[in-house]
C-alpha cells in the first residue's frame, strides 16, 4: 500500500490533478515529490495559457500570434521533461518494449591508418 502526500498548496484543478494521479499510484521519494510538485505547478500554467488563448485567440485581429502560444508550447516542453524525469511507467508496461538504455558516449580515436 502506498502513503499518499498531501498535496502542496495552491494547485489548481489541472495540477492536482496530475498530482493525485501520480502520488495515488506509486511511492515517491523526497526528490520525485519536488519533480512531481514542479510538473504538477507547470500544467496548473498550461492550464492558465490554454484558457487565456481560447478566451482571446491564437491570433490578434492585427495578424500577430499571441504571445501566450509561445510561451504554452515552451511550457508543455518543460511539462514533459519533468515527467520524463519522474520516471513514471504510463500504460501497460508489459505490452511495451523495453527502452534501451544508453550510455554516454566515450570519446573517439581517430584510426590512423597511413
Amino acid at each position: 500500500m502506498t502513503t499518499k502526500t498531501r498535496a502542496p498548496r495552491g494547485l489548481s484543478p489541472a495540477g492536482r490533478k496530475l498530482w493525485d494521479a501520480v502520488n495515488g499510484d506509486y511511492e515517491l521519494e523526497s526528490h520525485e515529490l519536488l519533480l512531481l510538485e514542479n510538473a504538477a505547478r507547470t500544467a496548473d500554467l498550461v492550464a492558465q495559457l490554454q484558457a487565456r488563448i481560447d478566451k482571446d485567440g491564437p491570433v490578434s485581429p492585427e495578424g500577430k500570434t499571441h504571445p501566450a502560444v509561445a510561451e504554452i508550447r515552451q511550457q508543455r516542453i518543460t511539462l514533459a521533461r519533468l515527467l520524463v524525469a519522474l520516471r513514471v511507467p504510463s500504460g501497460d508496461e508489459e505490452a511495451r518494449p523495453t527502452p534501451q538504455r544508453r550510455g554516454i558516449r566515450g570519446v573517439y580515436r581517430l584510426n590512423n591508418a597511413s
